[in-house]
């Protein structure tokens, strides 16, 4: 029992205090991630072609995580109107990710960041370096315009076009 308080004690700060998100204006990390379709993904180009949402979940077809991909999907013609490409990010293999989006019926892409890469450079935290905790980003001509570090699953579209609206608009 002893042992097992002293992991706790070692590793649950680093869980709890990973790196620093990514500052609004600085550049997004660009990397090729592999998506639910098998293919990769060169965030990169994604970023070049307009308006990117990267959001971070913990884990594919959990109560959360399939709230949070489902108000996306309700409100994903909103949207497509704001011209806004929303890429989920997570742990979970291709196969999971690939389960959740038949399941869900998912209109955008999940990838999977299983060595972890897009996560440090967002710096998201993590739960015991298992799962991501829920982050998103709002990332324009590659730089993060607007970062949301406690996402919540019920408002992610509203409050991802909220921001949108409110840069656009210089306020």
């Amino acid at each position: 029992m002893r042992n097992l308080h002293l992991l706790l004690l070692l590793f649950l700060p680093m869980s709890l205090f990973g790196n620093d998100p990514v500052a609004v204006g600085a550049d997004a990390p660009a990397a090729a991630v592999p998506s639910h379709t098998g293919e990769t993904v060169d965030l990169g180009k994604l970023y070049a072609d307009g308006p990117v949402l990267v959001y971070f979940y913990p884990k594919a077809d959990t109560p959360g995580c399939t709230k949070q991909a489902c108000n996306l999907r309700d409100n994903f013609t909103d949207l497509e109107r704001a011209e806004i490409t929303v890429v989920g990010v997570s742990l979970d293999s291709v196969d999971d990710l690939e389960a959740f989006q038949e399941k869900y019926d998912l209109p955008f892409l999940l990838v999977s960041d299983k060595d972890k890469a897009l996560g440090k450079g967002f710096g998201v935290g993590s739960y015991m370096g298992m799962a991501y905790k829920r982050q998103s980003f709002l990332v324009v001509d590659g730089k993060v315009v607007w970062r949301d570090l406690s996402a919540r699953p019920t408002t992610q579209t509203a409050d991802a076009l909220a921001a949108w609206d409110a840069i656009k608009s210089g306020t």
